[in-house]
């Protein structure tokens, strides 16, 4: 009888070796794959659509995600409507009901890739790039091509952006009573460090 438990124990002992073995397995992998990609919560969007002698239409967004893939240069990037804050309370409901419906469309997103992206030419300089892919908002998809400004720095890669969005490409109507006060044509600034 003892044998057999002794023998049992021994089972068991092997057996829970064996998955303490696939879970460090499964630990390293996952730490491994985590090195490939780099992200950061904290990617800042401002948007501009201000029009001269008009009060200023902008907001800011400090909480984008943005992960990137070094070594392919691929580039994803979202951004909750709801987290773009206005100086102006009404201007902020005013953009999440009436221009954003932001409780239909809560997301804007952009999934791309960097030209040319090679991570090891990185420097304290920056490099001029251009990054090719769709965004995502308002239910509508468009191709887009932005140029992006490109650094290695001691936290980490450093991508800073400015381009343009037209309202109109995501269907985003801007009433006529406002159409003075508005631009169709978006400033939009984009910056993120990516560790």
């Amino acid at each position: 009888m003892k044998t057999k438990i002794h023998e049992y124990q021994k089972n068991i002992n092997i057996l829970m070796s064996k998955k303490k073995l696939v879970s460090l397995l499964i630990v390293i992998s996952l730490s491994s794959f985590a090195q490939t990609k780099m992200i950061t919560k904290t990617g800042k969007l401002t948007f501009e659509a201000s029009v001269p002698a008009f009060e200023e239409v902008k907001a800011k967004n400090e909480s984008a995600t943005v992960v990137l893939n070094p070594s392919t240069g691929e580039i994803a990037s979202l951004a909750l409507v709801k987290g773009f804050r206005f100086k102006v309370a009404l201007m902020e409901e005013h953009f999440n009901e009436n221009y954003m419906e932001s409780d239909s469309y809560p997301k804007a997103t952009f999934k791309g890739k960097i030209e040319n992206f090679d991570v090891t030419k990185l420097t304290a300089t920056a490099k001029d790039y251009t990054i090719k892919g769709k965004m995502e908002m308002h239910g509508k998809s468009k191709d887009i091509t932005i140029p992006a400004s490109i650094k290695k720095t001691s936290d980490g890669i450093e991508i800073d952006s400015n381009f343009t969005l037209n309202t109109e490409d995501y269907g985003i109507d801007i009433p006529s009573v406002v159409s003075k006060k508005v631009s169709k044509k978006v400033a939009v600034k984009f910056g993120a460090t990516l560790k």
